[in-house]
């Protein structure tokens, strides 16, 4: 990959990543068959795909459109190899405990970014009734029946929110989840829930009022567009000084992050499922706190700290989500960047340009963060273990070249 490019162009986002596996998890809810469209070619659809046929459902993935068959009895324990690789696999705890009243799922995998424990997810299922336990590596869950409750998270925590949520919709009685999470994601669930005969009020809100009903349906539902990729191609055109229009994602999703690179310089214009940004001069400086919906996103700061690596003046950014997301920032150093961390504190000092070098991706938007910053760098860059940015970025190496990157993806030892 060769630095310098200015990127211009159109890229369509398709759905998001964090939105379509939970909902291919809550297609468990209802026997028959749920059908999602506009999901992304990514490597993490299919891997759920099989978590979802380790249960006995038949799923059929077909480009953007995954069809989800579920039984009238699925299993309830789901396969340790499936979920080894996918940390999402988790979300389908709470539809077996309401589905099955049982649930067994092993501890699952994912990216290397900080310890993310289930302690919210089991102390809300036990709140509905259920009984939880780690045995063996394994989440077990019981319930003779749920029932509604009052629960408060102590963090807006989506994972938790998500798996209580799932398990809400078919409890005997209102459930009440307080500080729950506010993601456009979370949102995109509870409007795929109702279309499957859920009641849920708040949405949207930090306050989830669930009132469970005896069964639901299977539905047909278009997932929302990926903010998280679509906010990756706003930095990028920062970044290179490029022009770059963004379709399929609403930019009231990103409000926060457009509005950090029009403090940063950018132009924006602004449509109902689109946007385009435009930048002509170097990056000012610009700092980043990472919180919940609506703050600025934790998937996002590699990519603010790229932008930092080259911005004119000194960044600071804040992780207050992920401990280990600042492993990222060893790899920025490698390209040049003055960086230096103490704590969930990263301290940026912009230079004008970075320098090639062999980096490797620890995880999916550090990946992308790299390729962001090669694009900054003399010379090339090698960005290695590039199997993480198929995870959450599909047609990637695609989109940069339309946009008038010079990268490829290339098989090569990294040690010859």
């Amino acid at each position: 990959m060769g630095g310098g490019a200015r990127l211009v162009g159109t890229v369509e986002v398709v759905g998001a990543k964090n939105s379509v596996l939970k909902l291919m998890a809550a297609s468990l809810l209802a026997e028959g068959t749920t059908t999602l469209t506009n999901c992304p070619e990514i490597l993490d659809v299919p891997l759920m795909a099989d978590v979802l046929r380790s249960l006995g459902c038949t799923v059929e993935v077909d480009h953007g459109t995954v069809s989800i068959d579920v039984p009238a009895e699925p299993s309830a324990e789901a396969d340790y190899r499936s979920v080894s690789k996918l940390r999402a696999s988790v979300c389908v705890l709470g539809p077996l405990v309401a589905r099955c009243r049982r649930a067994v799922v092993p501890l699952p995998g994912g990216d290397a970014i900080g310890s993310r424990p289930l302690d919210m997810h089991q102390a809300g299922l036990r709140k509905l009734g259920a009984t939880t336990e780690i045995e063996h590596g394994r989440v077990v869950a019981h319930a003779k029946e749920l029932h509604g409750a009052q629960i408060w998270l102590d963090f807006p925590s989506v994972g938790a929110t998500e798996n209580i949520l799932m398990a809400a919709v078919l409890a005997d009685g209102t459930t009440v989840i307080d500080n729950a999470a506010r993601e456009p994601e979370i949102v995109d669930l509870c409007v795929m829930l109702s279309q499957m005969g859920a009641k849920i009020d708040g949405v949207g809100s930090s306050t989830l009022t669930v009132y469970g009903v005896t069964g639901l349906a299977p539905t047909d539902h278009r997932v929302i567009g990926d903010r998280i990729v679509g906010a990756t191609w706003a930095f990028a055109a920062a970044m290179t000084c490029g022009e770059v229009t963004v379709n399929g994602v609403d930019p009231h999703h990103i409000d926060l992050v457009l509005d950090k690179l029009r403090t940063a310089g950018a132009r924006t214009e602004i449509r109902a499922d689109s946007f385009t940004i435009s930048m002509h001069d170097r990056p000012r400086a610009v700092d980043f706190v990472t919180l919940p919906f609506p703050g600025f996103a934790t998937d996002l700061q590699p990519m603010a700290i790229a932008l930092s690596a080259i911005a004119d003046g000194t960044s600071m950014i804040t992780e207050n989500v992920f401990e280990a997301r600042f492993r990222f920032v060893d790899e920025m150093v490698r390209l040049g960047a003055d960086a230096r961390t103490d704590g969930h504190h990263a301290v940026i000092r912009g230079v004008e340009r970075l320098s090639s070098a062999p980096v490797w991706a620890s995880d999916i938007r550090a990946g992308a963060g790299l390729v962001l910053a090669g694009l900054c760098a003399d010379g090339a860059t090698q960005v290695w273990d590039v199997e993480h940015i198929d995870r959450g970025y599909p047609r990637f190496v695609e989109n940069l070249r339309g946009l008038g990157a010079d990268v490829s993806r290339v098989r090569t030892d990294p040690d010859a």
